[in-house]
């Protein structure tokens, strides 16, 4: 699988997508336009073992909902981002076996050396 869950509204997705060359063949999923699915959000939970580390909480719904002081289970985690796109961090890159989440520098420096080789 070669995807990407973005949000084409969301000026650090713009720019890390900017930096990188990526083939044709990489699916570019806008979360905004098209939730992510069930089974999707299923993949990536059997592959990092943790709907916590999907979840935004940077996300101002997050903060609004007061879930920063909650402990959310698991289960309650994946209904939070089955429920609104903004509570699934992002960017998400899925290239074959590999799964890059969100925006930090090892994780943007890792997907350069990986696209822009």
């Amino acid at each position: 699988m070669k995807k990407v869950f973005y949000l084409s509204t969301c000026d650090t997705c713009k720019r890390i997508l900017g930096k990188l060359s990526l083939p044709e063949d990489v699916v570019l999923q806008d979360i905004k336009k098209q939730h992510i699915s069930e089974e999707n959000l299923e993949w990536l939970y059997k592959h990092t073992r943790s709907y916590e580390i999907l979840l935004n909480k940077r996300a101002k719904k997050y903060t609004e909902e007061g879930l920063k002081d909650e402990n959310l289970s698991e289960e309650e985690i994946k209904s939070y981002i089955l429920s609104h796109y903004t509570f699934l961090k992002r960017p998400i890159f899925i290239i074959e076996d590999k799964i890059f989440i969100g925006n930090d520098k090892h994780t943007v420096d890792a997907l350069k050396s990986l696209f822009n080789e």
